[in-house]
């Protein structure tokens, strides 16, 4: 009897004749805790995509981002990332607070490899990692319930350029988000944000900042 495949999972393992190899995924790949190479492969990422679930049972997938080492493997059960500032919409956040199911895919596209997750999260603003998150707005656990390494081969290879300026550091103030300068979104800015457009350049215009976006500029 499996618990991760379902009858219509299973009728298309038959149609394609790989029900054995799932069921080998399953008894012998797919685990609950996660050994040292799989804290050392999500503790060296600086990127993860996160899916969640939202209240009309929608999935959705974000990108989130930090420095190296940003994402923490508390235990062999427990996985710990924070929340920074995003566009407002709390669309993660608050698809975990109604829906608490989550899978997150790690991956390296120098030397391709990647870890899937799945879990159940929450988050909490008074986290006691909050103190080693500058600028973080929660901390979300997961509690593991399944991981499992990923076949590489269609992984393309990229090598990094340059980390995001955006990425919160104590060494540094952390700019405004481009977009925060755009003209028609001033009035709809929370108040600590309203008046730092001019001081970080001044306001712009929606086909300003996209220039900037297609550009590949870093004050996008």
């Amino acid at each position: 009897m499996s618990n991760m495949y379902s009858a219509t999972h299973r009728s298309l393992q038959d149609q394609y004749d790989t029900r054995r190899l799932a069921d080998l995924l399953e008894g012998g790949f797919i685990v609950k805790e996660l050994d040292d190479n799989a804290k050392a492969f999500i503790e060296s990422r600086d990127m993860f995509f996160l899916s969640t679930i939202d209240h009309r049972g929608q999935p959705t997938v974000s990108y989130k981002g930090g420095n190296r080492g940003f994402v923490r493997v508390v235990d062999k059960g427990t996985i710990a990332f924070p929340f920074y500032d995003g566009n407002g919409m709390f669309y993660s956040w608050g698809n975990i607070a109604d829906n608490p199911k989550v899978g997150m895919l790690f991956i390296d596209f120098v030397t391709p490899n990647r870890l899937r997750v799945q879990g159940t999260a929450s988050v909490d603003a008074n986290d006691p990692l909050m103190m080693e998150y500058h600028e973080a707005q929660g901390i979300v656990r997961v509690r593991v319930e399944a991981s499992w390494p990923n076949c590489p081969r269609y992984v393309h290879r990229y090598e990094p350029v340059k980390q995001s300026r955006y990425v919160p550091r104590e060494a540094c103030d952390t700019p405004l988000a481009g977009w925060k300068r755009i003209d028609i979104v001033q009035p709809s800015l929370p108040v600590k944000d309203q008046g730092r457009a001019e001081q970080a350049g001044g306001i712009i215009t929606v086909e300003e900042w996209y220039g900037k976006l297609f550009q590949g500029s870093e004050e996008a």
